[in-house]
């Protein structure tokens, strides 16, 4: 049986995502993100795509390294404005049936408490089609204007989203126990007190001493999605992640991730199969080669170069602003997504300042295919076969241009081939994915906090009050995969 191929569609809550200066294409709509009626237009035609979801990115900050101003990026509409990802949850929601609808949100800028209340309430609302995309936040802009002076060093970042999501599944998971919400109107009792706990959370970054707000959602915790591809992103990403995410130029470095990924969750004791990989690509597509490589050649003319390097400056930290044309990119130790740097600098590639623009003009850090259906479904099988990748996280040049052909056109080839889904499985976005319960699975670290008053109990000299057992003796048999009544 062919392997099959996933799709997420890669968006944000902004104008200038991926592809800079390209919103001033005359077919660009991607200056109606303020209209909720666009979105749903989007989430409907994603869903006659059969997309595995919608995967909305997010910023908390703007991107000012590129010749240490925000000028660029306020010119060319390079992801500023933006506004919040998860209040789209609910439009996009009420316009489809099956789509999953990710967000982005970091474990840097919100309290975890808080936070909860917001998963648990759009879950609420998708009828469990929710997924979060865990980030540490690269910017600098963001720390500064909430308080915090700066961002924490890389690798410590991760230290504090281990906490962040611990702090999450102790509410998520163990504050309300099943069966905790009895609606019994005879005996006027709504919530039986005795299943709701208190976490009794006193970490390092966090101390979350009380109760969680909400009863539980459809999946509890919605679906993990997590991008880091860094040494410490992949650990939390093998420990934690269901759909991980990448952006890598190239199958060999692709490859390599993919593999690295999947021996890490199955060292953490998880199945490496049931982590989903998604690396990010630009499809340009047409009724034949001729008419898709014209159609890039047009979107071609209006990327910005300064607004590409506006994206590539903040992602990688380095002010290319800095630099002549025909410079080469060297690698300099920076504080923001360090893969960014080692894979433009530590690669076989040597690339010009130049060169890097016009990469980072359409789709950002992903390669771009152009073809026609025959010809880019070859690619996307061939990527496929040679790198072990589960699906593509389909960026924009022009939207909804860009996903119109896709569905339209794409799709229906690889559906004809037997290598893309025709249809939704029933159920949350975690049945639709894996096709197995609404709840994660006991081989996750958050089955360890099922049993919160276990969790709480005290294990002995040495163990911190609020640290998680052992996953085995805290599992209730068959919760983990029960399905929401």
């Amino acid at each position: 049986m062919a392997r099959q191929i996933r799709f997420n569609a890669f968006d944000m809550n902004c104008v200038g995502h991926q592809s800079p200066g390209v919103w001033a294409h005359p077919r660009d709509r991607s200056y109606k993100y303020k209209d909720l009626d666009y979105w749903q237009d989007l989430g409907r035609t994603l869903e006659r795509g059969v997309f595995d979801g919608i995967f909305i990115a997010d910023v908390i900050g703007y991107y000012d390294v590129y010749k240490n101003s925000l000028s660029h990026a306020l010119e060319q509409a390079a992801q500023i404005p933006v506004n919040d990802p998860l209040q789209l949850v609910a439009p996009i929601a009420l316009a489809t049936e099956h789509l999953g609808i990710g967000i982005t949100a970091s474990t840097s800028f919100e309290h975890p408490y808080t936070f909860a209340r917001r998963l648990s309430t759009a879950d609420h609302h998708s009828k469990g089609r929710l997924g979060w995309n865990i980030v540490t936040s690269y910017l600098e802009s963001g720390a500064k204007n909430i308080g915090q002076g700066g961002l924490r060093r890389h690798d410590n970042r991760y230290e504090v989203a281990t906490e962040y999501v611990e702090v999450l599944y102790k509410l998520l998971e163990g504050s309300w126990e099943e069966g905790a919400v009895l609606r019994d109107a005879g005996k006027r009792i709504f919530t039986d007190p005795s299943k709701v706990h208190e976490i009794e959370h006193k970490g390092k970054y966090f101390e979350v001493p009380g109760y969680h707000l909400c009863e539980p959602s459809p999946q509890r915790t919605p679906v993990l999605y997590q991008a880091g591809a860094s040494g410490a992103g992949k650990a939390f990403a093998a420990e934690h992640a269901e759909c991980v995410f990448v952006a890598a130029p190239i199958k060999q470095v692709l490859k390599s991730y993919v593999a690295e990924v999947r021996r890490l969750a199955a060292e953490a004791g998880r199945d490496p199969r049931k982590i989903l990989t998604y690396t990010l690509v630009t499809v340009i597509v047409d009724e034949t080669d001729a008419k898709a490589e014209a159609k890039f050649r047009e979107y071609q003319q209006y990327a910005s170069y300064d607004g590409a390097l506006v994206f590539m400056s903040g992602w990688s930290g380095i002010d290319f602003g800095q630099y002549a044309p025909t410079d080469l990119v060297k690698k300099v130790e920076t504080n923001a997504i360090v893969s960014v740097v080692d894979h433009l600098a530590g690669g076989s590639k040597a690339w010009t300042i130049e060169e890097l623009a016009r990469w980072g003009g359409i789709g950002g850090l992903g390669p771009v295919f152009v073809g026609s259906a025959s010809t880019v479904a070859d690619i996307l099988q061939e990527w496929v076969e040679e790198t072990d990748v589960d699906g593509f996280n389909l960026a924009y040049a022009v939207t909804p241009e860009t996903f119109e052909d896709v569905v339209n056109l794409l799709v229906p080839e690889l559906q004809k081939r037997g290598v893309y889904p025709t249809s939704y499985r029933p159920g949350t976005l975690r049945e639709k994915l894996f096709g197995e319960g609404s709840y994660l699975p006991s081989s996750h670290p958050a089955a360890a906090y099922r049993d919160i008053e276990a969790v709480k109990r005290p294990r002995g000299r040495g163990d911190s009050r609020g640290s998680a057992p052992s996953r085995r003796s805290v599992m209730r048999d068959g919760r983990a995969h029960s399905a929401v009544a």
